[in-house]
């Protein structure tokens, strides 16, 4: 659809959702009338950017602890919601979110597109390696699979050999797991004497951490561990819904505007950010009636682009997510963001999918070390460590403290892999979120 098209599918959408808030939510009752703003006053796109507030994941969370469990902020019967997930609080205190039947299908049907356009059909069955608690993420790939008509297959709480095993019974043809938890599940097939390559599994799909199109070194790995067709990932913050299904062609996602209405906000000015400059993401979701979110920050870096070699028209955000507010260091006058990092890591053959960014405050500045395993079979040695420091100076333009630490000394996740660790002083951090 042309974007004049699009935006006024969205101002008509957006008038609804507005007043729907308003008249159901009393946190937005009272936000609207406390600087006299009435649903009428929301007639176009440029209306609602400019004169909806800005809400944010604290807002809900302070809510929440006064009013357990969902606060003001809910806007529909409590005999609606079907459904409680929370948010994986990997960046704080856990967000309960409710769900109305509604609500899980349209979240659902924004995974049909991801699968689509990885290659996935409903004809497949999908394996999912991930124990079922109140983490909405792959809760949301599962209505999506429900609503693609495929055939689901959980492995539960299994052990990574467990999870090897099911598959080889089972015979399942897409694998749902983490990117990081695809690659170690490929790691323990090879030491229990299956080639992962012979396995039934031809597709991958991936959520909960930056993967496949943020990162195609990651992408590759995989492809290769398993002998896909294909690594397939979905953009998502639970709260909001899965709203980017990964480009076919080229490097990015493409915002789901069926399903949300997304615009970015340069976060030092608080105006929009212009095409091809990087901002943080203020989304809107059209998918949640029993908790709406309107311009709802992220927090998440991205660069959006109005065109796509693919045709689409749908938003894209080049790179996917570059980082966050609060995971980007200024060192020595360089933005240097996660993704980044991972990117040159990600190219250097010796250097293994396990790492980890520690940032420090020391002598008046900010800085970066980073911390990584080697390859099996390969030395943590200084020559190495070396490499790993040269290669980042020339794809970063700034100096980052390296560190080659032994194999399997480091950590393992099985849902979200924690890679920033953060030791600054509160006082010191560079939050753009303030």
């Amino acid at each position: 659809m042309p974007r004049e098209k699009l935006n006024a599918l969205h101002a008509a959408r957006l008038q609804k959702l507005v007043r729907y808030a308003y008249e159901n939510s009393p946190f937005y009752r009272k936000k609207f009338d406390a600087i006299g703003l009435a649903p009428d006053d929301v007639r176009t796109v440029e209306d609602f950017k400019a004169k909806v507030p800005l809400t944010d994941k604290q807002d809900f969370l302070a809510l929440q602890e006064e009013k357990p469990v969902y606060g003001e902020t809910i806007a529909a019967p409590g005999d609606r919601i079907v459904q409680h997930a929370e948010t994986s609080g990997t960046t704080g205190a856990p967000l309960a979110i409710p769900y109305t039947q509604y609500d899980t299908m349209r979240y659902g049907e924004s995974w049909c597109s991801a699968y689509w356009a990885t290659g996935i059909r409903p004809s497949d069955s999908f394996y999912f390696a991930f124990g079922w608690g109140s983490f909405a993420g792959f809760w949301s790939a599962y209505w999506g699979v429900r609503r693609f008509g495929g055939r689901l297959i959980s492995g539960g709480g299994l052990t990574a050999e467990g999870h090897i095993k099911a598959i080889l019974r089972l015979k399942p043809t897409v694998l749902v797991a983490t990117p990081t938890f695809a690659v170690r599940l490929a790691s323990v097939a090879r030491e229990m004497g299956v080639n992962p390559e012979e396995t039934s599994i031809r597709y991958t799909m991936h959520a909960g951490e930056p993967g496949p199109t943020a990162l195609p070194a990651l992408r590759k790995s995989i492809v290769e561990a398993w002998g896909a067709e294909n690594a397939g990932e979905l953009l998502g913050i639970a709260e909001i819904g899965a709203f980017a299904p990964c480009n076919s062609i080229g490097d990015g996602v493409h915002v789901d505007e069926m399903a949300v209405f997304s615009w970015v906000m340069n976060p030092e000015t608080g105006k929009e950010a212009a095409e091809g400059e990087i901002g943080e993401n203020i989304i809107t979701s059209y998918s949640n009636s029993a908790q709406p979110l309107l311009n709802y920050r992220t927090h998440d870096l991205v660069r959006p682009r109005l065109s796509c070699p693919s045709g689409r028209t749908w938003v894209k955000f080049e790179g996917a997510v570059l980082g966050r507010t609060d995971f980007m260091v200024t060192l020595r006058g360089t933005n240097v963001y996660q993704t980044a990092v991972e990117q040159v890591l990600g190219d250097i053959d010796a250097v293994s999918s396990s790492y980890e960014l520690h940032l420090t405050h020391q002598n008046g500045r900010e800085e970066m070390e980073v911390r990584f395993e080697p390859q099996p079979g390969v030395d943590a040695d200084e020559s190495l460590s070396a490499l790993v420091a040269k290669r980042l100076h020339q794809a970063l333009k700034v100096r980052i403290g390296v560190v080659a630490v032994g194999s399997g000394s480091l950590p393992r996740y099985d849902l979200k892999t924690r890679r920033i660790f953060d030791h600054r002083p509160a006082e010191f951090r560079r939050l753009l979120d303030r």
